[in-house]
C-alpha cells in the first residue's frame, strides 16, 4: 500500500506517450526474449479500439510499466484473447459475458528487480476496470510458467491449459478470474486492489459528459478505502 503514495496512472491516448510506451513494451519484450515474430510495430490497431484502454504506470514520475485493458463484451467482441482463443471467447460471448482481457504487459527490466511489487500495480487497473465495468471475468492469456502467480494471487482458473501461438511462437495458457466468487475475497487478501467510484470514472469513464477530457493524472485510491474515508467495491454492485 505505501508504493501507491508513490505511483500515477495515465491513460494513454496522445501519440507523444504512445512512442514512450512502445519503446518500454520493446525493451520489456526483448529483455524477455518475447518479441512479436509477426508484427512490425509494438503498437497495433487494438491499441486505439473505442474499447481499449492504454495505461502507463508511474513511478515517481518515471515510466516503469504499461498495460492495455480491453472491455469485451457480445456486442463489442475484440480482444486480445481472441486471436489465440477464439473458441472460448466465442463461448463466453454466446453466454452473454462480459469481459476484461489485459494485454501487452510490459515493466521496465531495470526497475523490476528493485521494486518486486510492480507487477501487481500493473495489473491493478485490471480489477478496477472489474468493478468499474461490472465485469464477469478477467481474463489472463500468459505463458505457463506464469499460470501459478495468477492461480495465487487472482484467483484465476485454467481454462485452457496451453496453446501455441504464431504472434510470438511460444505457448501459452489462458485463464480466468470469476470476480462474482472470488471478487470479496481478493479485495480483501489484496486491498491495494480496490479503489473508489471516483478513481474508477478518471480511468474508464471515456463518454462521460462531465470527462470531455482525459486526466493527465490517476492517483490510487486504495489507501483511502482502506482507511474508511470513501467507499471501495461493493459485492453484489460492483462484482
Amino acid at each position: 500500500m505505501r508504493h501507491l503514495d508513490f505511483i500515477e496512472y495515465r491513460r494513454v491516448e496522445t501519440q507523444e506517450d504512445f512512442e514512450d510506451i512502445e519503446q518500454l513494451r520493446y525493451k520489456a519484450y526483448k529483455a524477455a526474449n518475447v518479441l512479436p515474430v509477426a508484427a512490425p510495430s509494438m503498437i497495433d490497431e487494438a491499441d486505439f479500439d473505442p474499447h481499449a484502454y492504454v495505461f502507463g504506470i508511474y513511478y515517481f514520475e518515471e515510466l516503469v510499466s504499461t498495460i492495455r485493458l480491453h472491455h469485451v463484451n457480445p456486442a463489442h467482441p475484440l480482444s486480445q484473447s481472441a486471436g489465440v482463443f477464439p473458441d472460448v471467447m466465442e463461448a463466453y460471448l454466446d453466454a452473454g459475458l462480459t469481459l476484461i482481457d489485459p494485454a501487452r504487459f510490459a515493466v521496465d527490466p531495470d526497475v523490476a528487480a528493485e521494486l518486486p511489487i510492480l507487477p501487481y500495480i500493473t495489473l491493478r487497473p485490471s480489477i478496477v476496470a472489474a468493478a468499474y465495468f461490472k465485469a464477469d471475468r478477467v481474463l489472463q492469456h500468459v505463458r505457463p510458467h506464469h499460470a501459478a502467480f495468477y492461480k495465487r494471487v487472482f484467483y484465476a482458473e485454467t481454462v485452457v491449459d496451453r496453446r501455441m501461438t504464431e504472434i510470438y511462437g511460444l505457448e501459452l495458457t489462458l485463464m480466468a478470474t470469476n470476480t462474482h466468487t472470488t471478487g470479496e475475497k481478493l479485495l480483501k487478501r489484496y486491498p491495494f486492489f480496490d479503489s473508489g467510484v471516483h478513481e474508477r470514472r478518471l480511468m474508464f469513464g471515456r463518454q462521460e459528459a462531465h470527462l470531455p477530457t482525459t486526466p493527465l493524472t490517476i492517483l490510487p485510491s486504495a489507501r483511502l478505502v482502506a482507511a474508511g474515508k470513501i467507499t471501495g467495491a461493493v459485492a453484489g454492485r460492483d462484482y
